[in-house]
């Protein structure tokens, strides 16, 4: 199983009055990279957004300042909102980034879990799915060809027209980011796409069902199991003690959480629904290396297997310093128990 992180770039103050500049912010995040890298993460993701308190709105751009400060890491979006870009130039973007990585570019495409990229960007929101599914399609026939010739409703079409630069890697991956739409799921296993899972909340074994339906449809059309691989985006944090993580990313999760609530109707979050949150079958993986390595390989089993497990902790504004420690106990602690595990 692959491990990583994901980053909204959305720690700005660390729990406390001192509010760091949006450069530093950055100059945080390039150093979380290249920490993930040196402990040997397998993966880090950067999410994009285009609103206050985040700064992700250009993800190709943090990734290829990445790629300059890292060795071996993939780096990848998480997600990129293609309803609302230009699959021509989110194509060259990620292909001018697997060139400056020398191979390591990947791609997370969705629809976004916010709304703001469509009014900015021009588009109306009742096309939510067309577009979508208009412009995957165009992503994919640009990765598979060259010269690409091409039709559809949102976007002036292209008659045997060339796509530069083309990547290092034959293929880059484009996983499917998914929330708990059936028919999101349902798509990739049709497309043959992995599949990228967002559990923020609820109880994990809860989209089974979904990920069935993936694995159904992939079969259906044709494509093998090993080809159909399951990812899971997970918010979590690691500490030395299980005490610890708890006290360090409740604050900044509880309000973190409450915000979000307020736009999409959510009580405010609570410690006893925090707990409960990070129990045995609750989605959070925040404790000691050891009791969530043990956590990850449950959740792997409620889903039929997992390939690739990512933290999202950012969010919860745990200071910088503290989200280095945890990322080193990530790579050098909680990764070898995962991997010894599944090798019993």
């Amino acid at each position: 199983m692959e491990i990583g992180i994901d980053s909204f770039a959305a720690m700005f103050s660390g729990n406390n009055s001192k509010i760091i500049n949006d450069a530093d912010a950055l100059g945080q995040l390039l150093d979380r990279i290249e920490q993930a890298d040196q402990a040997g993460l397998d993966i880090f993701g950067i999410g994009e957004h285009h609103r206050k308190g985040f700064l992700d709105s250009a993800p190709t751009l943090i990734l290829a300042a990445a790629a300059a400060r890292t060795k071996r890491i993939r780096l990848t979006s998480a997600v990129t909102v293609l309803s609302a870009a230009d699959p021509v130039r989110i194509f060259q973007n990620f292909a001018t980034l697997d060139l400056i990585s020398r191979g390591r570019a990947e791609m997370v495409v969705g629809r976004g879990s916010f709304i703001e990229a469509f009014p900015l960007f021009g588009y109306n929101l009742n096309d939510y799915d067309e577009l979508f599914a208009e412009k995957l399609d165009l992503l994919l026939k640009i990765r598979n060809d060259e010269f690409v010739t091409w039709k559809g409703k949102f976007r002036p079409a292209l008659k045997n027209q060339p796509v530069y630069p083309r990547p290092l890697q034959p293929s880059i991956p484009i996983w499917l980011g998914v929330g708990g739409t059936p028919e999101s799921f349902i798509r990739a296993g049709t497309l043959g796409l992995p599949l990228m899972v967002a559990i923020i909340g609820g109880e994990t074994h809860r989209f089974r069902p979904l990920v069935d339906l993936y694995r159904e449809a992939g079969k259906e059309a044709g494509y093998l199991p090993e080809q159909l691989k399951v990812g899971m985006h997970s918010l979590g944090y690691v500490a030395t003690t299980t005490q610890q993580a708890l006290d360090d990313f409740y604050p900044g999760y509880a309000e973190a959480m409450t915000k979000v609530g307020k736009e999409r109707g959510w009580p405010p979050m609570t410690r006893g629904r925090f707990e409960a949150q990070v129990g045995p079958e609750g989605a959070l993986l925040v404790g000691s290396p050891e009791e969530v390595a043990e956590k990850i390989l449950r959740h792997s089993e409620a889903l039929g297997g997992i390939t690739r497990l990512t933290f999202q902790m950012d969010t919860a504004e745990v200071p910088h310093a503290k989200l280095m420690q945890s990322i080193e106990l990530i790579g050098t602690r909680l990764r070898p128990l995962v991997r010894a595990r599944q090798e019993v």
